[in-house]
């Protein structure tokens, strides 16, 4: 525990009474004294704060010109379609490997001049190489070392948020803005990894504990941990990168097709010059041999990452295997995510997963398992 990294915020875990954990090389809270389970409830029903100082954050300038410049550019990297985001918009994308799989996933968002991006903390050394390597000649990469980055998250998100930040009211999902505040400037997104209406909200390093303290002290917020953080974005059918997406993962396969806009798809203005674009491009037309699915496992016991998975109660070949599982707090059952051969991922399909020994039956369901609540 000792060679931890340490965010900022991490001085205000311990006195929050946090229960801490190693994740991502970094010391990270994984709850508070209320529990998974409260914590989890009450982002859904008021509103939750979240350290997320981990992830990388990450500017993207173009050597010239503007940040339709940088987006040519990074679309050499990414499969989305990134010339026609507006300024002051954010999109979701995917580092694609040259046999199709999935590096990473991550927000882009166009800031005017240049593009931010937000990358998972597992990964963020190798996407700033990454970055780097294949931008180079035409952007420069500067990863952001001097900045906090927070999630606020649930119902009441944006009333804690108004009080420091008015300009948070005007704000739809995937809007971005810059604004001064009391703890200086901040980067703000209507986004986050909940299905909840929210913010994520990069800080100054020197302000961070007090822009803390001063959400926290709006009476609907409470600090929320990494436990509670997994349960809302498996609820919300959302991936964990090295849990439900890697390497091998094509983002067809990840049923991420619709991150993949018109522009880039054959046919397209911009089809696409993306790594792994030709497995990709051919499973967008002619599918693909298994498939990320939602699963609603009957009774109460989960079933849990790596769950073997079959189409029969008795007998019969292996079809595939759970990513992602846990109790959902709030919709009061077990929810999973799996990959499963294609012809069983039918809504309604019964398969069966082997726990503890015993095969159990689970429903496919469409996903998410709790519909999302953004603000559009």
């Amino acid at each position: 525990m000792a060679d931890l990294m340490h965010t900022p915020l991490f001085g205000l875990h311990g006195e929050l009474g946090a229960k801490m954990t190693a994740f991502a090389g970094y010391d990270m809270p994984v709850q508070y004294p209320m529990g998974v389970l409260k914590e989890h409830l009450h982002c859904r029903a008021a509103a939750g704060l979240f350290d997320v100082s981990h992830m990388g954050q990450v500017i993207v300038s173009p050597l010239k010109g503007d940040a339709h410049d940088a987006a040519r550019a990074l679309e050499t990297l990414v499969p989305a379609d990134i010339l026609g985001l507006a300024e002051g918009r954010q999109r979701y994308g995917l580092f694609t490997n040259d046999t199709g799989g999935i590096l990473d996933d991550l927000m882009i968002a166009n800031r005017g001049d240049h593009l931010f991006l937000v990358v998972n903390a597992a990964c963020k050394a190798q996407d700033i190489a990454h970055l780097t390597d294949g931008l180079a000649g035409s952007c420069t990469v500067t990863p952001i070392e001097d900045r906090a980055l927070v999630a606020l998250q649930g119902p009441d998100a944006e009333a804690a948020l108004c009080g420091i930040a008015p300009i948070a009211a005007d704000m739809a999902f995937m809007d971005v803005a810059v604004t001064d505040s009391a703890f200086g400037t901040l980067w703000i997104s209507r986004s986050g990894y909940t299905g909840e209406d929210g913010f994520e909200i990069s800080v100054p390093n020197s302000h961070a504990v007090e822009f803390a303290r001063a959400l926290l002290a709006h009476a609907s917020v409470v600090p929320i941990g990494l436990g509670a953080r997994d349960s809302l974005r498996l609820e919300a059918g959302l991936c964990l990168y090295g849990a439900d997406l890697d390497t091998a993962t094509s983002p067809i396969e990840a049923d991420l097709a619709w991150s993949i806009q018109k522009a880039r798809r054959t046919g397209g203005a911009r089809a696409g010059g993306f790594p792994g674009a030709e497995r990709i491009l051919h499973e967008l037309s002619h599918g693909t041999a298994r498939r990320r699915i939602g699963l609603r496992p009957e009774g109460r016991a989960p079933m849990r990452a790596g769950t073997a998975l079959f189409a029969d109660e008795t007998g019969g070949a292996e079809i595939g295997r759970v990513t992602s599982g846990a109790w959902g707090p709030s919709v009061e059952a077990p929810v999973s995510m799996a990959y499963v051969a294609s012809g069983h991922e039918a809504p309604g399909t019964t398969i069966w997963g082997d726990v503890r020994g015993r095969r159990m039956p689970a429903a496919v369901t469409p996903m998410p398992f709790r519909p999302a609540t953004y603000k559009r």
